[in-house]
Protein backbone atom coordinates (compact mmCIF):
# COMPACT_ATOMS: atom_id res chain seq x y z
CA UNK A 1 0.00 0.00 0.00
CA UNK A 2 0.83 3.67 -0.50
CA UNK A 3 0.18 6.37 1.47
CA UNK A 4 -1.70 8.39 -1.28
CA UNK A 5 -3.85 5.24 -2.87
CA UNK A 6 -5.91 3.24 -1.15
CA UNK A 7 -4.88 0.04 -3.69
CA UNK A 8 -1.33 -1.13 -4.32
CA UNK A 9 0.09 0.63 -7.22
CA UNK A 10 2.16 -1.45 -10.36
CA UNK A 11 4.53 -0.36 -12.88
CA UNK A 12 3.75 -2.54 -15.88
CA UNK A 13 7.03 -1.20 -17.81
CA UNK A 14 9.02 -3.43 -15.00
CA UNK A 15 8.61 -6.17 -17.63
CA UNK A 16 9.97 -4.20 -20.07
CA UNK A 17 13.28 -4.12 -17.67
CA UNK A 18 16.39 -6.23 -16.43
CA UNK A 19 15.55 -9.51 -14.79
CA UNK A 20 15.63 -7.95 -11.58
CA UNK A 21 12.65 -5.43 -12.16
CA UNK A 22 10.69 -7.97 -13.93
CA UNK A 23 11.13 -10.64 -10.41
CA UNK A 24 9.97 -6.91 -8.56
CA UNK A 25 6.80 -6.35 -11.00
CA UNK A 26 5.89 -10.43 -10.73
CA UNK A 27 6.11 -10.43 -6.63
CA UNK A 28 4.24 -7.16 -6.32
CA UNK A 29 1.60 -8.46 -8.68
CA UNK A 30 1.40 -11.80 -6.48
CA UNK A 31 1.35 -10.01 -3.43
CA UNK A 32 -1.69 -7.69 -5.16
CA UNK A 33 -3.91 -10.22 -6.27
CA UNK A 34 -3.12 -12.44 -2.89
CA UNK A 35 -3.97 -10.03 -0.60
CA UNK A 36 -6.25 -7.38 -2.04
CA UNK A 37 -7.45 -8.45 -5.55
CA UNK A 38 -7.63 -4.85 -6.48
CA UNK A 39 -4.39 -2.81 -7.70
CA UNK A 40 -3.82 -0.31 -9.83
CA UNK A 41 -1.62 0.02 -12.85
CA UNK A 42 -0.01 2.07 -14.75
CA UNK A 43 3.28 2.07 -16.85
CA UNK A 44 1.38 0.29 -19.57
CA UNK A 45 2.63 2.25 -22.77
CA UNK A 46 -0.52 3.55 -23.78
CA UNK A 47 -0.74 7.17 -24.91
CA UNK A 48 -2.66 9.66 -22.88
CA UNK A 49 -4.89 10.62 -25.99
CA UNK A 50 -6.22 7.60 -26.46
CA UNK A 51 -7.83 7.74 -23.08
CA UNK A 52 -9.18 10.95 -23.66
CA UNK A 53 -10.27 9.54 -26.92
CA UNK A 54 -12.49 6.51 -25.98
CA UNK A 55 -14.12 8.97 -22.73
CA UNK A 56 -15.16 11.31 -25.39
CA UNK A 57 -16.35 8.66 -27.94
CA UNK A 58 -18.73 7.47 -24.65
CA UNK A 59 -19.75 10.65 -24.02
CA UNK A 60 -20.90 11.36 -27.79
CA UNK A 61 -22.39 7.81 -27.51
CA UNK A 62 -24.65 8.44 -24.80
CA UNK A 63 -25.38 12.08 -26.08
CA UNK A 64 -27.00 10.21 -29.19
CA UNK A 65 -30.81 10.92 -29.40
CA UNK A 66 -32.61 7.80 -27.19
CA UNK A 67 -33.95 6.21 -30.55
CA UNK A 68 -30.77 5.87 -31.56
CA UNK A 69 -29.58 4.47 -28.70
CA UNK A 70 -32.67 1.94 -28.53
CA UNK A 71 -32.52 0.49 -31.85
CA UNK A 72 -30.05 -1.37 -30.28
CA UNK A 73 -30.99 -2.13 -27.39
CA UNK A 74 -29.69 -5.73 -26.12
CA UNK A 75 -33.28 -7.28 -26.01
CA UNK A 76 -32.64 -7.04 -30.22
CA UNK A 77 -29.81 -9.98 -29.43
CA UNK A 78 -29.58 -13.23 -28.34
CA UNK A 79 -26.12 -12.79 -27.56
CA UNK A 80 -26.29 -9.99 -24.92
CA UNK A 81 -25.20 -7.52 -27.09
CA UNK A 82 -25.78 -3.75 -27.50
CA UNK A 83 -27.78 -1.19 -25.57
CA UNK A 84 -28.75 -1.61 -22.18
CA UNK A 85 -31.24 1.05 -20.91
CA UNK A 86 -31.09 2.78 -17.24
CA UNK A 87 -32.74 0.41 -15.03
CA UNK A 88 -32.17 -2.35 -17.64
CA UNK A 89 -29.67 -4.45 -15.86
CA UNK A 90 -29.46 -6.54 -12.26
CA UNK A 91 -26.98 -7.26 -9.71
CA UNK A 92 -28.34 -9.98 -7.54
CA UNK A 93 -32.01 -9.30 -8.18
CA UNK A 94 -31.67 -5.30 -7.68
CA UNK A 95 -31.74 -2.55 -10.19
CA UNK A 96 -28.87 -1.23 -11.49
CA UNK A 97 -28.67 2.56 -12.38
CA UNK A 98 -26.93 2.94 -15.28
CA UNK A 99 -26.98 2.69 -18.71
CA UNK A 100 -24.54 1.01 -21.40
CA UNK A 101 -23.51 -0.66 -24.48
CA UNK A 102 -21.51 -4.06 -24.18
CA UNK A 103 -19.20 -5.27 -26.97
CA UNK A 104 -17.75 -8.52 -27.65
CA UNK A 105 -15.97 -10.27 -30.32
CA UNK A 106 -17.33 -9.83 -33.67
CA UNK A 107 -18.15 -13.28 -34.68
CA UNK A 108 -21.02 -14.84 -37.25
CA UNK A 109 -23.65 -16.53 -34.83
CA UNK A 110 -23.78 -20.18 -34.69
CA UNK A 111 -25.79 -22.20 -36.26
CA UNK A 112 -27.94 -24.93 -34.73
CA UNK A 113 -26.27 -27.61 -36.54
CA UNK A 114 -22.50 -26.27 -35.05
CA UNK A 115 -20.73 -28.93 -33.07
CA UNK A 116 -21.63 -28.11 -29.46
CA UNK A 117 -24.83 -26.65 -30.02
CA UNK A 118 -26.84 -28.11 -27.65
CA UNK A 119 -25.01 -26.05 -24.74
CA UNK A 120 -26.94 -23.11 -24.49
CA UNK A 121 -23.79 -20.72 -23.97
CA UNK A 122 -22.55 -21.01 -27.64
CA UNK A 123 -25.68 -19.00 -28.45
CA UNK A 124 -23.90 -15.82 -26.66
CA UNK A 125 -21.26 -16.19 -29.43
CA UNK A 126 -22.38 -13.65 -32.54
CA UNK A 127 -22.29 -10.14 -34.12
CA UNK A 128 -22.27 -7.00 -31.85
CA UNK A 129 -25.29 -4.07 -32.44
CA UNK A 130 -23.62 -0.82 -33.65
CA UNK A 131 -25.17 2.63 -33.96
CA UNK A 132 -25.73 3.70 -37.14
CA UNK A 133 -24.89 7.22 -35.81
CA UNK A 134 -21.70 6.58 -34.39
CA UNK A 135 -19.81 4.64 -36.52
CA UNK A 136 -16.36 5.33 -35.69
CA UNK A 137 -17.85 3.64 -32.39
CA UNK A 138 -16.75 0.12 -33.99
CA UNK A 139 -13.27 0.62 -35.04
CA UNK A 140 -11.75 2.11 -31.79
CA UNK A 141 -13.64 -0.42 -29.30
CA UNK A 142 -11.94 -3.12 -31.68
CA UNK A 143 -8.71 -1.83 -31.43
CA UNK A 144 -8.85 -0.92 -27.33
CA UNK A 145 -10.08 -4.03 -26.48
CA UNK A 146 -6.81 -5.89 -28.91
CA UNK A 147 -4.45 -3.30 -26.66
CA UNK A 148 -5.79 -4.70 -23.58
CA UNK A 149 -6.13 -8.18 -24.40
CA UNK A 150 -2.30 -7.93 -25.02
CA UNK A 151 -1.68 -6.36 -21.78
CA UNK A 152 -4.11 -9.20 -19.86
CA UNK A 153 -2.59 -11.95 -21.81
CA UNK A 154 1.32 -10.82 -20.13
CA UNK A 155 -0.07 -10.00 -16.68
CA UNK A 156 -1.91 -13.40 -16.56
CA UNK A 157 2.12 -14.88 -17.90
CA UNK A 158 3.38 -12.72 -15.12
CA UNK A 159 0.90 -14.45 -12.52
CA UNK A 160 1.82 -18.14 -13.56
CA UNK A 161 5.54 -17.54 -13.29
CA UNK A 162 5.18 -16.04 -10.33
CA UNK A 163 2.87 -18.89 -8.73
CA UNK A 164 5.62 -21.61 -10.00
CA UNK A 165 4.08 -22.47 -13.13
CA UNK A 166 4.92 -22.10 -16.34
CA UNK A 167 4.58 -18.62 -18.43
CA UNK A 168 2.25 -19.79 -21.08
CA UNK A 169 -0.58 -22.18 -18.67
CA UNK A 170 -2.91 -19.95 -19.33
CA UNK A 171 -2.08 -19.16 -23.22
CA UNK A 172 -4.70 -21.84 -24.52
CA UNK A 173 -7.30 -20.94 -23.04
CA UNK A 174 -7.71 -17.36 -24.85
CA UNK A 175 -5.85 -18.56 -28.53
CA UNK A 176 -9.02 -19.63 -29.96
CA UNK A 177 -11.95 -17.54 -30.19
CA UNK A 178 -11.85 -15.67 -26.56
CA UNK A 179 -14.25 -14.41 -25.60
CA UNK A 180 -13.86 -10.84 -23.53
CA UNK A 181 -16.58 -7.97 -23.02
CA UNK A 182 -16.06 -4.54 -23.12
CA UNK A 183 -18.80 -2.52 -21.59
CA UNK A 184 -19.31 1.54 -22.08
CA UNK A 185 -20.91 2.89 -19.10
CA UNK A 186 -22.58 5.91 -17.91
CA UNK A 187 -24.11 6.62 -14.11
CA UNK A 188 -26.17 8.86 -14.33
CA UNK A 189 -26.29 11.29 -10.67
CA UNK A 190 -29.49 10.22 -8.82
CA UNK A 191 -30.95 11.37 -5.49
CA UNK A 192 -32.52 8.34 -4.74
CA UNK A 193 -30.58 5.45 -6.09
CA UNK A 194 -27.45 4.65 -4.64
CA UNK A 195 -26.41 1.37 -6.61
CA UNK A 196 -24.72 2.43 -9.92
CA UNK A 197 -24.13 -1.30 -9.83
CA UNK A 198 -24.65 -4.09 -6.42
CA UNK A 199 -21.71 -5.36 -4.90
CA UNK A 200 -20.28 -8.47 -6.80
CA UNK A 201 -17.56 -10.43 -7.99
CA UNK A 202 -16.66 -10.57 -11.38
CA UNK A 203 -17.31 -13.90 -12.88
CA UNK A 204 -14.40 -14.45 -15.31
CA UNK A 205 -10.49 -14.19 -15.24
CA UNK A 206 -9.54 -10.70 -15.23
CA UNK A 207 -10.89 -6.90 -15.72
CA UNK A 208 -9.01 -3.68 -16.61
CA UNK A 209 -11.38 -0.62 -15.83
CA UNK A 210 -10.46 3.12 -16.83
CA UNK A 211 -12.77 5.53 -15.22
CA UNK A 212 -13.30 8.68 -16.31
CA UNK A 213 -10.69 11.21 -14.17
CA UNK A 214 -11.94 12.94 -11.19
CA UNK A 215 -15.19 11.00 -11.17
CA UNK A 216 -15.33 8.63 -7.96
CA UNK A 217 -17.94 5.68 -7.16
CA UNK A 218 -16.16 2.30 -7.30
CA UNK A 219 -15.75 0.84 -3.69
CA UNK A 220 -13.56 -2.44 -2.73
CA UNK A 221 -14.55 -4.48 0.13
CA UNK A 222 -11.25 -4.83 2.00
CA UNK A 223 -11.87 -7.31 5.06
CA UNK A 224 -15.02 -6.45 5.25
CA UNK A 225 -15.12 -2.80 5.54
CA UNK A 226 -16.14 -0.70 1.69
CA UNK A 227 -12.72 1.59 0.87
CA UNK A 228 -13.12 4.12 -1.83
CA UNK A 229 -11.12 3.41 -5.13
CA UNK A 230 -10.94 6.86 -6.66
CA UNK A 231 -9.49 6.77 -10.72
CA UNK A 232 -6.06 7.61 -10.86
CA UNK A 233 -5.11 9.69 -14.40
CA UNK A 234 -4.52 7.23 -17.02
CA UNK A 235 -4.08 4.26 -14.53
CA UNK A 236 -6.49 1.24 -15.00
CA UNK A 237 -8.19 -0.27 -11.80
CA UNK A 238 -7.29 -4.16 -12.04
CA UNK A 239 -8.64 -7.09 -10.42
CA UNK A 240 -9.14 -11.13 -10.62
CA UNK A 241 -12.49 -12.78 -11.49
CA UNK A 242 -13.69 -15.86 -10.37
CA UNK A 243 -12.00 -18.31 -12.29
CA UNK A 244 -8.50 -17.34 -11.45
CA UNK A 245 -9.31 -17.60 -7.92
CA UNK A 246 -10.72 -21.12 -8.73
CA UNK A 247 -7.18 -21.68 -10.75
CA UNK A 248 -5.25 -21.03 -7.36
CA UNK A 249 -7.39 -22.77 -4.88
CA UNK A 250 -7.90 -19.73 -3.52
CA UNK A 251 -4.92 -18.20 -3.21
CA UNK A 252 -5.53 -15.27 -5.72
CA UNK A 253 -8.66 -13.45 -4.11
CA UNK A 254 -11.47 -12.15 -6.28
CA UNK A 255 -13.21 -9.84 -4.26
CA UNK A 256 -16.03 -8.02 -3.41
CA UNK A 257 -16.93 -4.36 -5.30
CA UNK A 258 -19.82 -2.23 -6.00
CA UNK A 259 -19.68 0.81 -7.61
CA UNK A 260 -22.20 4.21 -5.69
CA UNK A 261 -24.30 6.50 -8.26
CA UNK A 262 -22.93 10.17 -8.25
CA UNK A 263 -24.74 12.88 -6.88
CA UNK A 264 -27.72 14.70 -8.87
CA UNK A 265 -26.89 16.47 -11.42
CA UNK A 266 -23.51 14.70 -12.47
CA UNK A 267 -22.55 11.60 -14.29
CA UNK A 268 -19.64 9.07 -14.34
CA UNK A 269 -18.19 7.64 -17.47
CA UNK A 270 -16.97 3.84 -16.80
CA UNK A 271 -15.15 1.47 -19.38
CA UNK A 272 -14.52 -1.79 -18.22
CA UNK A 273 -12.51 -4.45 -20.14
CA UNK A 274 -13.26 -8.39 -19.13
CA UNK A 275 -10.53 -10.76 -20.39
CA UNK A 276 -12.17 -13.99 -21.41
CA UNK A 277 -11.08 -17.21 -22.78
CA UNK A 278 -13.26 -19.25 -25.21
CA UNK A 279 -16.74 -20.45 -24.13
CA UNK A 280 -15.61 -23.81 -24.02
CA UNK A 281 -12.43 -23.33 -22.37
CA UNK A 282 -11.54 -24.41 -18.53
CA UNK A 283 -8.94 -22.00 -16.95
CA UNK A 284 -6.56 -24.85 -15.48
CA UNK A 285 -5.87 -25.32 -11.76
CA UNK A 286 -2.33 -24.41 -10.99
CA UNK A 287 0.00 -26.88 -8.83
CA UNK A 288 1.26 -23.95 -6.08
CA UNK A 289 4.83 -24.60 -4.49
CA UNK A 290 4.23 -25.64 -1.10
CA UNK A 291 4.77 -22.25 0.75
CA UNK A 292 1.93 -20.79 -1.25
CA UNK A 293 -0.74 -23.97 -0.82
CA UNK A 294 -0.08 -24.06 2.77
CA UNK A 295 -1.67 -19.93 2.33
CA UNK A 296 -4.20 -20.74 -0.07
CA UNK A 297 -7.85 -20.03 1.77
CA UNK A 298 -10.21 -22.62 -0.42
CA UNK A 299 -12.36 -21.20 -3.36
CA UNK A 300 -15.39 -19.18 -1.78
CA UNK A 301 -18.62 -20.98 -1.20
CA UNK A 302 -21.94 -19.82 -2.26
CA UNK A 303 -24.50 -22.31 -2.96
CA UNK A 304 -26.47 -19.62 -4.58
CA UNK A 305 -23.63 -19.03 -7.27
CA UNK A 306 -21.82 -22.05 -8.38
CA UNK A 307 -18.67 -21.82 -10.39
CA UNK A 308 -18.52 -24.02 -13.40
CA UNK A 309 -14.99 -25.32 -14.82
CA UNK A 310 -16.39 -24.63 -18.06
CA UNK A 311 -16.49 -20.67 -19.04
CA UNK A 312 -19.26 -20.62 -21.24
CA UNK A 313 -21.39 -21.69 -18.41
CA UNK A 314 -20.51 -19.23 -16.04
CA UNK A 315 -21.28 -16.15 -18.32
CA UNK A 316 -24.82 -17.91 -19.32
CA UNK A 317 -25.82 -17.73 -15.91
CA UNK A 318 -24.43 -14.41 -15.35
CA UNK A 319 -26.12 -13.01 -18.44
CA UNK A 320 -29.38 -15.10 -17.44
CA UNK A 321 -29.66 -13.26 -13.49
CA UNK A 322 -28.70 -9.90 -15.16
CA UNK A 323 -30.88 -9.75 -18.39
CA UNK A 324 -34.08 -11.13 -17.58
CA UNK A 325 -35.86 -9.13 -20.85
CA UNK A 326 -33.39 -10.28 -22.81
CA UNK A 327 -34.13 -14.16 -21.74
CA UNK A 328 -37.41 -13.55 -22.11
CA UNK A 329 -37.12 -12.12 -25.47
CA UNK A 330 -34.50 -15.38 -26.22
CA UNK A 331 -34.33 -17.78 -24.67
CA UNK A 332 -38.05 -18.92 -23.04
CA UNK A 333 -37.19 -22.01 -21.86
CA UNK A 334 -34.32 -20.31 -19.32
CA UNK A 335 -36.89 -17.94 -17.81
CA UNK A 336 -37.70 -20.46 -15.00
CA UNK A 337 -33.89 -20.37 -14.13
CA UNK A 338 -34.05 -16.37 -13.85
CA UNK A 339 -33.50 -15.94 -9.84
Amino acid sequence: MTPTAPLPILDFSLLNGGAEDQHRFRDELLKAAHEVGFFYLVGHGIPDEDFDSMIELAKRFFALPETDKLAIENTHSPHFRGYTRIGGELTRGQTDWREQIDIGAERPARGAEAPGYEEDFWRLEGPNLWPAALPELRPATQAWMDRLSAISLRLLAAWAQSLGSPADIFESAFATNPSSLLKIVRYPGAENQRQGVGAHKDLGVLTLLYVEEGKHGLQVDNNGQWIDAPPIPRAFVVNIGELLESATDGYLKATLHRVESPAAGSDRISIPFFYAPALDATIPKLDLPPALASEAAGVTSDPSNPIHPVYGRNWLKSRVRAHPNVVQAHYPHLVSSIE
